[in-house]
């Protein structure tokens, strides 16, 4: 199991010194949520910040975009220093060439859905991505409640990688804690994105043990 504290629920002021304080905690990936106002109802950092970020930590940078025609931002990410690009299914009619862009940058490729969009939307895709994020809250906002409908996705997804030899990560996103991170390894997630859950806390590291913890 991998922890991707994400940095939307971080102190911006002092976001250096943010994710040395998760790297030195345990965490494996730092998870970047970038918003455009149109795709979800929220602003927030692009590829500058990637780039700003990028000389600071040796952690994979999981960014996770949240905007309407991805394909326009993947060369901005990867010249950034991005390692991972996720996107969702419902923000492109060309999902395929997004596909394609990200790996030709030499990053790795996830899709995204939403908690009411059916694995079935995705199906055409899954064998060409190294990544499939669960939304588990509805995107936009951090500090929103676990959705639990949307666990009986994971459990197709991980039935879908075992029965056709696939070997993408199951990622979930939003209302991750100790409890709900069990019910997620349960169903076969294998990458937990926990923002105010660990930004949230007096002692991040703490926090990133408990999740650690909670999923032997």
């Amino acid at each position: 199991m991998k922890i991707a504290p994400s940095i939307l629920s971080a102190d911006f002021a002092e976001l250096k010194n943010e994710i040395k304080k998760i790297e030195s905690g345990g965490a494996d990936w730092v998870h970047i949520d970038t918003m455009d106002g149109h795709f979800v109802p929220n602003l927030s950092f692009g590829a500058p910040i990637v780039k700003s970020i990028r000389p600071h930590t040796a952690l994979t940078l999981d960014c996770h975009l949240m905007v309407e025609n991805p394909e326009n931002y993947v060369k901005d990410f990867a010249d950034a220093g991005a390692d991972i690009i996720s996107f969702h299914i419902e923000s492109t009619a060309h999902a395929h060439r997004t596909i394609q862009m990200i790996r030709s940058h030499e990053m790795k490729a996830g899709i995204v859905i939403n908690p009411a969009t059916p694995v079935s939307a995705i199906s055409e895709v899954l064998g060409l991505v190294d990544l499939v994020l669960v939304m588990t809250v509805n995107p936009g906002f951090g500090g929103q409640s676990f959705i639990s409908e949307t666990v009986s996705k994971i459990k197709e997804l991980n039935t879908l990688k075992d029965d056709n030899g696939w070997n993408y990560e199951i990622e979930v996103d939003g209302g991750i804690n100790d409890e709900t991170a069990k019910v997620c390894l349960e169903a076969g997630a294998t990458v937990l994105v926990a923002g105010s859950y660990v930004y949230g806390a007096s002692n991040a590291g703490e926090q990133i043990s408990k999740l650690k913890q909670s999923v032997k």
